[in-house]
């Protein structure tokens, strides 16, 4: 192993601190915060009636196998009539992380965590997201219950939602409870270790296929895109890991969009305004119905969620190699996703993408600052307590974040591409297997079969177009700028 090998996370990190002054977030904790921090103690047991005590019942948290800022844990409870009770416990963040304190003053400047290939830059310091407000194995915490009642067809028949203390029976990964629920592996340890915990989960992957087959039905958007995972061997970058969709992804995925449905609708029947998470009808439908029509189906005039989401389905069976692409594409011209201020008497967008009506942030508190705004806001209409913001306060706080947020995924690309570079960088001079991703006068693009990673064609581009297989050579790297570039072969 080389010397320079030895340093690529050291140099990713460089590259990602970097970044992250450049665009104006803060890759570090100011002396106060960190001062505050020191004084912070887990939040103390508490005699409040209004605090629920449901320690005993069989939650468990389901997340990337190396999460340790874990927002949220589930159950869930069989009733008559095939249908079930949801419960999604959300970290108690605001019971720390107090509103004008040095954290969230941090929290309120970057809006999020920043997960860059070789550093997180955590919203909230570690020692609150993974520790004191983190809902840890065996440990006793406060949370926000949302409950909810599935009926049979998977939609939300009744739901309410209180404070309570819940404690992690069982801290579970995404990739072996997928394997096990799909027949593919074993059942995990540390379900094996709680009684009665399997054939709970059993009854949450159960409700949680009706909720996505019900979402579907009525115009939510089937979009995969791919997402690499870097694979470290001590300080050196060996591989790209691409991250797939499975069935405990699908629980968590769907009971969360179906508890931020539910935050949002229970602050609009409070009175209480809230920050919803938008996505809207698409302006560029014409230039986005012009995707089926290259593959012999035509949409509606006006945007139409369920027919653009049965032509998706159709293409992801027909071709499942380049759906990325194609979802991708569509991600494009949808536009992109953003916070809206909603108050009592107005209507917000809806989230054109979910086919949602209602919808916000809410069960990622230690990771999004909009989920720790809208904690406040519920705690303040659960407790029947007046609102804790403005509408003007409300207002410039979605705007902000939505700018933030951007700024973040930016950073976070602009490491991702940078750690490509590296991982590339001494295989200048093979060839790979390739199929274009973008093909226009500002570029072509190819994305490796093989590998999760994208480069520029440079030379013998001409005549090939999006979707096009083609055998490409690298000929070369900049770690630094993250460009990676490539020339055809054997045209």
């Amino acid at each position: 192993m080389s010397t320079n090998h030895k340093q690529d996370r050291a140099v990713l990190e460089s590259i990602a601190e970097r970044a992250m002054r450049e665009r104006g977030l803060l890759p570090d904790f100011s002396t106060e915060a960190l001062a505050e921090l020191s004084s912070l103690q887990a939040a103390a047991a508490t005699n409040d009636g209004n605090i629920r005590d449901m320690r005993d019942l069989l939650w468990a948290s389901i997340d990337n196998d190396d999460s340790l800022d874990l927002d949220q844990l589930t159950v869930a409870e069989a009733m008559p009539g095939d249908k079930a009770k949801i419960l999604v416990a959300v970290a108690d963040v605001d019971c720390l992380v107090k509103d004008g304190s040095a954290i969230d003053e941090h929290a309120r400047h970057n809006t999020t965590s920043v997960y860059t290939t070789a550093r997180i830059f955590p919203m909230i310091p570690e020692r609150l997201s993974t520790n004191l407000t983190s809902l840890n194995f065996n440990e006793e915490r406060l949370s926000i219950v949302v409950e909810m009642v599935i009926d049979s067809d998977g939609s939300v028949m009744d739901s309410i939602i209180y404070r309570a203390r819940v404690r992690n029976h069982a801290k579970l990964a995404y990739n072996s409870v997928a394997a096990w629920l799909e027949g593919k592996g074993t059942v995990p340890e540390a379900i094996a270790a709680v009684n009665g915990l399997d054939e709970n989960l059993h009854i949450q992957d159960r409700i949680a296929q009706r909720m996505k087959n019900f979402r579907h039905i009525h115009g939510a958007l089937s979009l995969e895109t791919i997402e690499a995972r870097p694979i470290f061997d001590g300080d050196e970058i060996r591989d790209l890991a691409v991250e797939r969709k499975n069935r405990a992804k699908d629980i968590i995925e769907d009971f969360m969009i179906a508890a931020n449905s539910v935050t949002a609708q229970y602050l609009s029947s409070r009175k209480f305004p809230s920050i919803r998470r938008v996505v809207r009808n698409p302006k560029r439908w014409i230039g986005l119905s012009k995707l089926p029509e290259e593959h012999g189906t035509k949409l509606p005039d006006d945007p139409d969620s369920k027919s653009l989401e049965e032509f998706l389905a159709k293409e992801r069976a027909a071709d499942p190699l380049r759906f990325p692409d194609l979802s991708i594409a569509v991600i494009k011209l949808l536009g992109p996703g953003e916070y809206v201020a909603e108050v009592p008497g107005e209507t917000a967008p809806g989230h054109f993408g979910l086919a949602a009506r209602d919808y916000t942030h809410s069960t990622a508190p230690n990771r999004r600052y909009t989920d720790l705004i809208t904690q406040r806001l519920l705690k303040a209409a659960v407790e029947g307590r007046s609102c804790p913001y403005t509408a003007d306060e409300l207002d410039f706080l979605a705007k902000h974040c939505t700018e933030e947020e951007d700024v973040a995924k930016k950073v976070e690309r602009r490491v991702a591409k940078s750690a490509a570079a590296l991982l590339l960088k001494s295989r200048i001079g093979e060839e790979f297997d390739a199929i274009v991703t973008g093909a226009s006068p500002k570029g072509t693009w190819v994305r490796l079969v093989n590998m999760p990673i994208e480069g520029r064609l440079i030379q013998g581009f001409q005549g090939i177009d999006v979707g096009n297989r083609t055998r490409v050579k690298l000929v070369s790297t900049d770690v630094e700028q993250g460009y990676i570039d490539f020339r055809r072969v054997g045209q």
